[in-house]
């Protein structure tokens, strides 16, 4: 494992020796949903966010690895004689990878248009929810694929993207509810080196 960590701060520091380098503060909002709705009910995605930075290595294609501190949250509404609700807040570190490219412009235009793809990890620090459920109960890390577009205008950027979990949520058979899907939509500035 040490020498993956070496090899990685290898790959990055030459990389940055020859590419361009933006240093990339974010914060955004996230809208988190399951794949499977609970047995008698459904599940509504709801707002959360996140704040981190990411490292843009590169000029036309380039390379955007990040961490994250990230809040996702979804409401699940039992439908029978009553309605019941139960909140479901997830906080953790999210580790997102993205490899991209430059469709118009590139790291030294005034403008533009990205788009780019990748996968992260996720892993959980809390659980806020209703119902006798906790950290315990839920997989950490949490993998997941994304695919993205970008759009920079001088110092500032907007960054929009999808993400399908490649893991359950939960690890409990009476709470299956199958895979998250998360829409991020960020903004930040980048700072050149």
């Amino acid at each position: 494992m040490k020498n993956i960590y070496l090899l990685l701060t290898a790959l990055i520091i030459s990389a940055t020796s020859f590419a361009q380098v933006e240093l990339k503060p974010t914060i955004g909002l996230t809208i988190t949903n399951v794949s499977k709705d609970p047995d008698s009910g459904n599940a509504k995605g709801q707002a959360g966010y996140q704040f981190g930075a990411s490292v843009l290595i590169g000029d036309k294609f380039y390379v955007d690895p990040g961490i994250f501190f990230v809040r996702k949250s979804t409401k699940f509404v039992e439908e029978g004689t009553a309605v019941n609700e139960l909140k479901l807040d997830m906080k953790g570190i999210r580790i997102p990878v993205a490899v991209g490219y430059h469709l118009l412009g590139d790291e030294e235009s005034l403008a533009a248009l990205r788009v780019f793809g990748g996968g992260s990890a996720f892993f959980v620090s809390s659980v806020d929810a209703d119902g006798g459920v906790d950290k315990s109960d839920f997989n950490s890390p949490s993998w997941g694929v994304f695919a993205g577009a970008g759009l920079d205008i001088w110092i500032l950027f907007l960054d929009l993207k999808y993400e399908w979990s490649l893991t359950d949520v939960s690890s409990i058979t009476n709470f299956d509810i199958g895979k998250q899907k998360s829409l991020f939509i960020n903004t930040g500035i980048r700072i050149k080196f």
